[in-house]
């Protein structure tokens, strides 16, 4: 008897100057997250980030999961200054992440967006960032209330959770498109959907991933994804 398919989900890989077993330059993506999404029924496709962006190399997949990774430059969000604290800024990873989330958001394909993944579409739909919070959320482990009656808590199957984080940045406004779904101890927008959604899409400030080994609340986030990736995929909608 043959197995199903499994969805073939797009991650994005981040640049790295250095890594483990390598002896140059490379391009990773979070081991946790590649499982977690294997994990759900899904196949992990790392995509290189090649600028300019190419939607046609989108057209064998299913689903997008935007991960997180190192800041945006603030000239994106029309920012002339640069706060001291930026680190990992790359203008490539930068035009590729954007033009990625630009083409999911217009083409209706079902994406998980992930701490640096939601900045991005808030950034894309003409939202702004905080550059460095005055307590930021590194190394943190804190509860989120999340919004009743929202496609996040339908997700979690709860309206409260302990998310694990790791940012510096948050979203100072969100993008007129967007409708917050999860709130930190301090206010932090800590989740967000679209406000009149098209098509499947979460995106949470934290890093389900951390966790979603061993809390099955977090690993439904990536359920979920390949779930909605594996519904479009049947009825056709494939980019």
């Amino acid at each position: 008897m043959t197995s199903p398919t499994r969805p073939l989900i797009a991650l994005p890989a981040r640049f790295s100057e250095s890594a483990s077993a390598l002896r140059y330059r490379a391009e990773v993506a979070a081991r946790a997250l590649v499982e977690a999404v294997f994990q759900a029924g899904g196949e992990p496709f790392i995509m290189h980030p090649a600028a300019p962006f190419d939607a046609s190399r989108l057209a064998r997949c299913d689903g997008v999961l935007l991960p997180g990774g190192g800041d945006l430059h603030p000239r994106h969000y029309g920012e002339k200054t640069e706060h001291e604290a930026l680190y990992d800024v790359d203008d490539e990873q930068d035009e590729f992440d954007l033009a990625l989330a630009a083409h999911v958001l217009e083409a209706g394909v079902p994406t998980l967006a992930i701490c640096r993944g939601l900045q991005i579409v808030n950034t894309v739909l003409g939202g702004t960032l905080n550059q460095h919070m005055p307590r930021d959320h590194r190394h943190k482990v804190h509860s989120v209330n999340v919004k009743p009656g929202t496609l996040l808590a339908k997700t979690l199957d709860t309206e409260e959770t302990t998310a694990s984080c790791y940012h510096h940045q948050a979203i100072a406004t969100l993008a007129p498109a967007l409708t917050p779904t999860a709130f930190g101890f301090d206010g932090t927008i800590e989740g967000a959907e679209l406000a009149e959604p098209g098509h499947w899409f979460l995106a949470v400030q934290w890093h389900p991933e951390d966790t979603a080994a061993t809390d099955r609340t977090q690993q439904s986030l990536f359920n979920a994804l390949v779930q909605a990736s594996a519904r479009s995929s049947a009825q056709g909608r494939r980019r």
